[in-house]
C-alpha cells in the first residue's frame, strides 16, 4: 500500500511541470529576417527564460497562419492567443489606429517619439475595450517611394497604380491622382510583376524582405512617416496566466519596445545600404516634390481631426504642444 502511495505521489510530481506549461499560438505576418520578427522572437525567449518554460509560444511567421488583415480578429477571438499587426492596415476601425500615417506629421524619430506618448494611453484603452492587451509598440524606420520610375514631381504619380495598406495612403493616392489597391507584403513581388502595382511607400527593411531590385529601381527615402506595429495578446488568455508569468511578460515588452527604435534605425542604414549593393538608385528627393508632399499632408492631418472626433482632435493638440 505505502508503495503504490509512494507511485502515486511520484507520477503526480513528474505531471505537475507539465500540467503547469501553457503553449500559446502566434501569429506575424513578417518574415524571419525582418527585425520586428526578429524582436518578437527575442520577447518570446525572455518570456521563456523568466518563466522557467511555463510559457511557450509557437510563432508562426511570413503570414504563413493567417494573413495581415485577419491577426487582429484572431487574436481577438482567441482563435490565437498572441499577434502582431500593422496598426494603420485597420484604420477602417479606428482613425486612431492610422494617425502615423498621414504624411510628415510626426517625420523625425523625436516626433515619433512624442507622437508615442501621447497616443500609446489611448491604444491601450481601444484595444482593452475590445478583449486584447497591448504588450508593446514598434516603429518602422523612414517611409520611401519605391517605384520604376524616377519621381520629381507629384504629377509623375498621377496615373499610377499605388499600393495602399491603409486606408490613410489610399487617400494619398486619390490625392496624388493615382489609383489605390490593395496588396499585402507577401504578395508584392507578384503583384509588380504582374503591373498590379508600380508604385508602393515602404521602407528599406519591406523592400529587401521583397527583394525589390527584382521588380523596381527607384528608392525615394522622402522621411515623411514613422509607422507602428502592435503586438497584442488576448487578454482572456493574458488573465488565465499566474501573476508572475504576467510580470514576466511586461518585463519583457518594456525591454522589445526600448529595442525597437534602435532596430528600426539600424534597419534603415543596413538595408537602404543592401538596395545600393543589389543595384537600386538612392537618389536625393526633390525639394518641390517635398513641400508639395508636406502640403498634402497638412490636408490629410485636418481630415484625419475631422473624422477622429473629440479625442482625436485633443490627441492632435497634446502632441502639437509637446513639440513647441
Amino acid at each position: 500500500m505505502q508503495r503504490m502511495l509512494v507511485a502515486v505521489l511520484a507520477a503526480l510530481c513528474l505531471a505537475m511541470p507539465a500540467l503547469a506549461q501553457t503553449r500559446w499560438v502566434g501569429a506575424t505576418a513578417y518574415p524571419e529576417s525582418n527585425y520586428h520578427t526578429q524582436n518578437l522572437r527575442q520577447f518570446l525567449a525572455d518570456v521563456e527564460k523568466a518563466t522557467g518554460g511555463r510559457l511557450t509560444v509557437q510563432l508562426h511567421t511570413n503570414a504563413s497562419l493567417l494573413p495581415m488583415p485577419q491577426i487582429k480578429r484572431a487574436v481577438q477571438t482567441g482563435q490565437i492567443q498572441l499577434g502582431e499587426m500593422l496598426l494603420a492596415a485597420y484604420g477602417n476601425e479606428d482613425p486612431l489606429f492610422e494617425v502615423d500615417f498621414i504624411p510628415f506629421l510626426a517625420d523625425t524619430w523625436d516626433k515619433a517619439a512624442a507622437l508615442m506618448q501621447v497616443t500609446e494611453p489611448l491604444l491601450r484603452a481601444r484595444f482593452e475595450r475590445q478583449g486584447m492587451t497591448l504588450l508593446y509598440l514598434a516603429n518602422w524606420p523612414s517611409q520611401a517611394f519605391v517605384t520604376r520610375n524616377e519621381i520629381n514631381r507629384v504629377e509623375d504619380l498621377r496615373g499610377t497604380r499605388f499600393r495602399a495598406q491603409s486606408t490613410t495612403l489610399a487617400r494619398l493616392a486619390e490625392l496624388v491622382g493615382a489609383s489605390p489597391v490593395t496588396v499585402q507584403q507577401a504578395e508584392v513581388a507578384q503583384a509588380f510583376s504582374a503591373g498590379i502595382v508600380n508604385v508602393m511607400i515602404t521602407s528599406a527593411q519591406t523592400s529587401v524582405d521583397t527583394s525589390a531590385w527584382d521588380f523596381t529601381r527607384y528608392f525615394y527615402d522622402v522621411g515623411m512617416m514613422y509607422v507602428r506595429n502592435a503586438v497584442l495578446v488576448n487578454t482572456r488568455a493574458f488573465a488565465a496566466l499566474d501573476e508572475p508569468t504576467r510580470n514576466a511578460m511586461r518585463e519583457a515588452a518594456a525591454r522589445a519596445a526600448a529595442r525597437g527604435p534602435g532596430l528600426a534605425q539600424e534597419s534603415e542604414r543596413a538595408m537602404t545600404e543592401r538596395l545600393r549593393s543589389q543595384g537600386m538608385l538612392t537618389p536625393a528627393v526633390n525639394p518641390q516634390f517635398v513641400t508639395a508632399m508636406r502640403g498634402l499632408g497638412e490636408r490629410m492631418a485636418q481630415e484625419w481631426a475631422q473624422k477622429a472626433g473629440p479625442e482625436g482632435q485633443a490627441a492632435l493638440e497634446r502632441y502639437r504642444a509637446l513639440l513647441r
